[in-house]
């Protein structure tokens, strides 16, 4: 039930002007009930107060703790007392956490709605450190929605650069299996190298990839961010939801929470806006998308430098793989390739290629890199250590791969 002060102070905030949502983020109530109340000419009932014991009380200690670790979403939390035996509504948790809620920044102006298929809008956002090949990280998130069906698609990285730009744009026209006709972007320097008012312009290599799919880029008006709110948005909900949820502090756990994170909630909530959810909207929007998988992925190569080890390995993002033993202790060339594996050169050629590692194993071995190396050689693995579940070995022979075209790259 609501009470006199709070219906005032709906009103009030419905004059100067604030939205619907603004109110109902502010205050803790359902859009409907903000709505009912605006359109209200009589206060409400109150009912006589008395003392009772709160289905909430047991949970309070562990909500104080979330709380203070810096989670105040309610679904969030009402998601983790469920699990523990809270039998209670929403209301009651909204009304306990509300004093510790910080008030919300100012509204965006009036959203711009689009046709289907017709624009994307993207984002990077910083969500603090966390661990890479155990070593902690700036970790940033690159976000992308589909202006008319607000699908959205995340992806946490430890680099804004452009290749990291290119490939997280690849990886989400893969998951939205088509492309937008135009992206919206902000003035980040890895795509907008110059923005006046008689001039655009974006990075040559950036458009080149834009170009390859067909995407028209545009770029915000400067100092002007809520051109592309949308995306603002979905920035802001995966800090005050996913990011409040409980996750391992590493980037691959964070990647991989993300991905069920999107299929099961985010993409399934209905929208203030649209009133639908994005993923019933997206399955309108999706055959208005030109086709991604038409032609071969962009190519992209970030070459980086590994010194090869005395048992014959090469480590990349906390793994290890096999080289040829006539390598040990010089420097290859290695490179991931868009289709997930990693491939080591010399200063001539391929020299060996393998899937990229995902899971416990840490080590991918190809037998064939320790042919003709004595068996008293100091540091080749025994038998028994090719049987660790932590190994993955290789069962057929390292083919022969082209030769690298202009040598070093």
């Amino acid at each position: 039930m609501i009470k006199i002060g709070e219906f005032f102070m709906i009103r009030e905030l419905h004059q100067k002007g604030w939205s619907i949502t603004a109110i109902s983020e502010e205050t803790g109530f359902d859009p409907k009930t903000i709505r009912k109340y605006i359109n209200s000419d009589e206060l409400p009932k109150q009912k006589k107060s008395y003392k009772k014991g709160s289905k909430l009380d047991p949970f309070k200690d562990y909500l104080k703790k979330r709380i203070k670790e810096g989670t105040t979403n309610c679904t969030v939390l009402l998601e983790e007392i469920e699990a523990m035996g809270y039998e209670g509504k929403m209301t009651i948790l909204r009304d306990f956490v509300r004093p510790y809620r910080s008030r919300p920044k100012k509204q965006a102006t009036i959203r711009y709605e689009t046709t289907p298929g017709k624009q994307a809008q993207m984002d990077w956002g910083h969500v603090g450190k966390f661990e890479v090949d155990q070593e902690l990280k700036e970790i940033y998130a690159f976000t992308m929605v589909l202006s008319y069906s607000r699908m959205k698609y995340v992806e946490f990285t430890d680099s804004m650069d452009l290749e990291t730009l290119m490939k997280c744009h690849m990886n989400a026209f893969a998951y939205f299996n088509g492309v937008p006709e135009q992206i919206l972007y902000d003035n980040m320097k890895t795509a907008v190298v110059k923005h006046s008012p008689v001039e655009i312009r974006f990075n040559r290599k950036f458009e080149e990839f834009l170009a390859y799919y067909g995407i028209a880029p545009k770029a915000c008006k400067p100092y002007r961010p809520q051109t592309k709110g949308k995306v603002e948005n979905v920035v802001g909900y995966v800090k005050k939801n996913f990011l409040q949820r409980k996750h391992k502090r590493t980037l691959r756990a964070l990647n991989e929470g993300m991905r069920e994170w999107l299929d099961q909630i985010a993409n399934r909530k209905i929208h203030q806006t649209t009133m639908e959810s994005p993923i019933t909207r997206f399955q309108h929007e999706q055959k208005y998308l030109n086709a991604s998988n038409s032609k071969p992925l962009f190519p992209i190569n970030h070459w980086e430098i590994r010194t090869v080890s005395k048992d014959c390995f090469i480590s990349y993002q906390g793994k290890r793989y096999s080289v040829p033993f006539r390598y040990v202790g010089q420097e290859l060339k290695i490179k991931e390739t868009l289709d997930h594996h990693l491939e080591v050169y010399d200063s001539y050629e391929c020299i060996a290629k393998h899937p990229l590692m995902t899971g416990k194993a840490r080590d991918h071995i190809n037998l064939e890199h320790y042919k003709g190396l004595q068996t008293t050689t100091v540091g080749l693995p025994t038998h028994s250590h090719l049987q660790s579940p932590d190994i993955e070995v290789e069962q057929r022979p390292l083919q022969i791969y082209e030769q690298l075209e202009g040598g070093d790259q």
